[in-house]
């Protein structure tokens, strides 16, 4: 369902949004190295993005696979906030780990991060 900011609403969970360059906002909160990582894994530099976001207040893995599967299904690759992996589709579907972690694999990334943080 769109909304009146540009913005998606996919399967009622993920808020969706397609930035261009043209908007000025494709990759403006990403680090030169992360671009740098989408740039040789796709063997261009996009000119374009989507961008989903799922509260951390629900799972969301369901959602975000289907998602991931619907816009991947034609090439391109996938980044997620728990590693610095350009996820392939088949790499989703065969949940293939990658420094142990899978494709939006928040469960394993946060436990990692709070044995090494106690108290948190």
């Amino acid at each position: 369902m769109a909304g009146g900011d540009g913005a998606w609403t996919f399967a009622e969970r993920v808020h969706v949004v397609i930035d261009d360059e043209e908007t000025g906002c494709l990759f403006q909160d990403w680090e030169p190295d992360e671009v740098a990582l989408l740039d040789a894994a796709l063997g261009h530099h996009p000119t374009w993005g989507v961008q989903a976001d799922i509260s951390g207040r629900i799972d969301g893995t369901a959602e975000v696979r289907r998602l991931a599967a619907l816009l991947l299904e034609r090439g391109g690759v996938a980044f997620d906030d728990y590693s610095e992996h350009a996820w392939t589709l088949r790499e989703i579907e065969t949940e293939v780990e990658v420094e142990g972690l899978r494709f939006f694999d928040f469960r394993t990334y946060h436990e990692r991060h709070r044995h090494r943080h106690p108290g948190l």
